[in-house]
């Protein structure tokens, strides 16, 4: 009893600094940001957890959550995810970790793709014929470091592109996140900021256009003229969690979770997230995602499988409440060795 009354302390206090923040905020910051698809959650562990992950992570998925957590990690994890996103858009992600004397490195790439779209123009409105695609992608390089037996500290560089048909925008951008194992059981306490870098503006020959500066004039060359676009911000996220494990039984494991993020372009908004492990080889977890427009509940299971000696297998599942854009479903797979 004594320890989930702390564990509520630490969950209502989260809460509760989450719901202050937005009380405070009454301009919507939604559509102030682009590259979007660097806030989709990955693994499907840790979005069937409501994503509250910046605390619990620990395997190749702290590189994404909060690279921190590579930190303590002690095997080498080779992740895959992929995720049927809302209307027939494809995300992948693959990461590798591996710990070496000198801290704990790791690598990954994201790709989001959308498929072919007909292009449409103001006099063909049905359709030219002509077909694009918007791919977006990422590929980031992670260390970390334990600095003490309860202390650590993680770093992430990210080469960030966007391409819609002809145009592309790039930059560069990073991920700082700690790591607080305070003493106190197992409570793990972790922040993360994520996607801080420079504005990201797009360029490329379909912006390209001739015009005639003087149209009475029928003898005037063409001049070159370019279409100008805006530039955008990253969608910088700032999070900060708690996860606590109760050992029920020698087989029985729940791990508690809960995190308060603050997107640089939404409400701020939180996450609570539970999982049941049975003999570290079955999985049952459910998640609920705070003050965000569709989504709310989440759930999903997993399977450890030893494959061989010094390798397990993880297959995981995870689904995720979208409201009136129904719902996402993801499936995870993993080596660890």
């Amino acid at each position: 009893m004594k320890r989930l009354r702390y564990i509520l302390l630490v969950a209502g206090l989260a809460l509760l600094v989450c719901g202050a923040a937005d009380a405070g905020n009454s301009l919507s910051k939604v559509g102030t940001a682009g590259a979007q698809f660097l806030k989709l959650g990955m693994g499907a562990r840790y979005t069937a957890m409501g994503e509250a992950s910046v605390a619990s992570v620990n395997d190749g998925y702290a590189l994404y959550w909060n690279p921190a957590a590579m930190g303590g990690i002690s095997k080498s994890y080779l992740e895959f995810t992929n995720t049927n996103w809302i209307n027939d858009v494809t995300l992948n992600y693959i990461a590798y970790v591996t710990p070496t004397k000198f801290g704990t490195i790791g690598a990954s790439a994201t790709v989001l793709s959308s498929g072919d779209m007909e292009i449409t123009t103001v006099e063909q409105p049905d359709g030219t014929g002509r077909m694009f695609s918007a791919t977006s992608y990422a590929l980031a390089f992670g260390y970390a470091r334990q600095m003490t037996d309860f202390f650590s500290v993680g770093l992430n560089v990210k080469y960030v592109t966007e391409r819609i048909s002809e145009e592309r925008a790039s930059g560069v951008a990073f991920d700082f996140g700690t790591m607080l194992r305070p003493g106190y059981r197992n409570l793990r306490i972790g922040m993360n900021i994520s996607n801080l870098g420079p504005q990201l503006k797009f360029s490329g020959t379909e912006l390209d256009f001739r015009y005639n500066p003087s149209p009475d004039n029928a003898n005037n060359d063409q001049t070159k003229g370019q279409l100008s676009v805006e530039s955008y911000e990253l969608p910088l996220v700032f999070r900060i969690g708690a996860a606590y494990d109760l050992q029920y039984s020698k087989n029985t494991r729940v791990t508690l979770a809960v995190e308060a993020h603050d997107p640089s372009d939404n409400y701020q908004q939180g996450a609570l997230g539970a999982e049941v492990a049975f003999f570290d080889k079955f999985f049952v977890r459910g998640g609920y995602k705070i003050n965000y427009e569709e989504e709310n509940v989440t759930f999903g299971a997993g399977l450890n499988l030893k494959v061989w000696q010094h390798t397990d297998l993880n297959v995981n599942y995870a689904w995720a409440d979208f409201g009136r854009l129904s719902s996402v479903q993801r499936v995870s797979i993993g080596l660890r060795f």
